[in-house]
């Protein structure tokens, strides 16, 4: 059979919509969405070079600065003439601050199940996957990689390892090939992984080997016809090749079983009529590049100026002794004279604009250097817990609004997991038994004490127990099953054992 022969079966085999589509989805990452998103890391991890972007990838933050501050080569001077440059990163210490603040403990995933008992072990079963999925880290991981791109992908594998029967695929915002109608941009139609050269198959794998077997998410080098695309929908999970004269070629195809795209998409913050959400770097970029065009002329001024000069006059020999305390010259001439000049003069309109810039970092980002205990704030008389929601006000209400996507993702993912578990029965499951509810913890640094005692009113008010302990982030598998026979009273004594 020829090959143009062979590209035509296999073509048969792509559905037709797919194919252009992953075709034009890959144009706009490499021209469009990869540089963009290049630019935002490099920014977030202030690299001149990074071993995870090649050549040619777009600036980082000294490339921000004006050309009177850039390197020799590139402003065509002598090497010897070298700028002074200051590189300061306010972006990556804001961005893990919000971090921190949004996921400082894990949320619970709490059961809606009317059964206490079937709800513990739906909640002790997600618990224990997401702690193979890394628990915590894993949690952190999804909320930085929003915080920096603007949105996080996460697909479902099972049987990825024989340790951990379900996993969650984190994917690198460089590498998402997403499919949405044209029509609705929130209608996640398919969805691309660009991957790096995957060994032949000799024969064609199932489903369940193919992803045991993982598929490398490398961006780098997407023109290489060696590189392949896994493309997933809802009915299928195919493999994709790049043919030498354009278009792709299948290498494997088998139907996805779990009968549902198995990707979770979060925006970090909502942005209209686009797929991609709001991060938290771009708008910093401008205000970090003139911070540090700032800092750069005060530490070219500082260094022409730190050192105190003298001028001397009619004084022989004045330059053969050095200058130091007690020094004395003697000298017949009756016009001598020295005169010292230089030394590091103040300059407040200079610190001035660099505390106004970063002021204006702080509202930006909506956190201001209290998050990160260095108070700088003016409390006043108030107590410590309102003095503090009135001051980081902004960094609660956005917070909010980042939990509630946030959370959203999560419980799809939870249920795709109590899904796939069903499926290859693991955990039997009824679609009844996956609806989910997220409780986060407070963000504020209140004390024990006060937990214990707003969990004590909560429970005299009549909220379920239940929900009162996952707002105090114990989750199922760390409670014993007596714990819901328990009075109000006993409960809190409990939970403060």
């Amino acid at each position: 059979m020829s090959t143009a022969n062979a590209d035509r079966q296999s073509d048969e085999h792509l559905r037709q919509p797919w194919a252009g589509r992953v075709q034009t989805e890959l144009e706009r990452l490499r021209a469009q969405r990869r540089p963009r998103y290049e630019q935002l890391w490099r920014y977030y991890r202030q690299a001149g070079s990074s071993d995870r972007l090649g050549a040619g990838a777009a600036p980082g933050p000294k490339g921000g600065l004006p050309v009177r501050l850039r390197p020799a080569a590139e402003r065509r001077l002598n090497a010897t003439e070298a700028p002074e440059r200051v590189i300061e990163n306010d972006i990556a210490w804001r961005i893990h601050g919000m971090v921190d603040f949004m996921v400082s403990r894990p949320p619970t995933i709490q059961s809606l199940v009317a059964d206490p008992r079937r709800a513990d072990a739906i909640e002790r079963f997600l618990h224990r996957v997401i702690e193979d999925n890394g628990g915590q880290a894993f949690f952190h991981a999804l909320a930085l990689i929003g915080h920096i791109y603007g949105f996080v992908d996460t697909a479902l594998r099972v049987d990825a390892e024989p340790d951990r029967p379900i996993a969650f695929d984190l994917i690198d915002a460089q590498a998402s090939l997403p499919i949405t109608n044209p029509n609705d941009y929130t209608d996640l139609l398919a969805y691309g992984i660009c991957g790096d050269r995957v060994s032949a198959h000799t024969t064609q794998p199932s489903w369940l080997d193919r992803l045991r077997n993982g598929f490398c998410r490398t961006p780098d080098h997407l023109g290489e016809s060696t590189h392949r695309i896994e493309l997933l929908s809802d009915d299928t999970v195919q493999l994709l090749e790049p043919r030498r004269h354009g278009g792709f070629r299948v290498v494997a195809s088998d139907p996805n079983p779990l009968g549902v795209l198995p990707v979770v998409h979060i925006q970090n913050l909502h942005q209209p009529f686009a797929y991609e959400g709001l991060g938290e770097i771009e708008p910093l970029i401008g205000l970090q590049d003139e911070l540090n065009t700032r800092l750069s002329d005060r530490a070219h001024r500082v260094t022409l100026q730190s050192f105190q000069m003298y001028l001397a006059k009619g004084i022989d020999g004045f330059a053969d002794r050095p200058v130091a305390p007690g020094q004395m010259w003697t000298t017949d001439n009756p016009d001598a004279s020295i005169q010292a000049f230089g030394g590091d003069a103040s300059s407040p309109s200079e610190e001035s604009h660099i505390r106004e810039v970063r002021e204006a970092l702080d509202k930006a980002s909506a956190i201001s250097p209290l998050v990160t205990g260095q108070v700088r704030d003016r409390l006043g008389n108030l107590s410590s817990e309102n003095a503090l929601r009135i001051v980081t006000m902004g960094l609660v209400a956005r917070t909010d609004k980042k939990r509630f996507a946030y959370g959203q993702g999560i419980r799809r993912l939870a249920g795709l997991a109590l899904r796939a578990a069903d499926l290859i029965g693991l955990f039997p499951n009824t679609p009844e038994e996956r609806r989910l509810h997220i409780d986060w913890p407070d963000p504020m640094p209140l004390g024990q004490t006060d937990q214990l005692r707003n969990a004590q009113l909560k429970l005299e008010l009549g909220v379920p127990r239940r929900r009162v302990l996952a707002e105090l982030g114990y989750t199922a598998a760390e409670l014993s099953d007596d714990t819901d026979k328990l009075s109000p009273s006993t409960a809190t004594e409990e939970a403060t054992r």
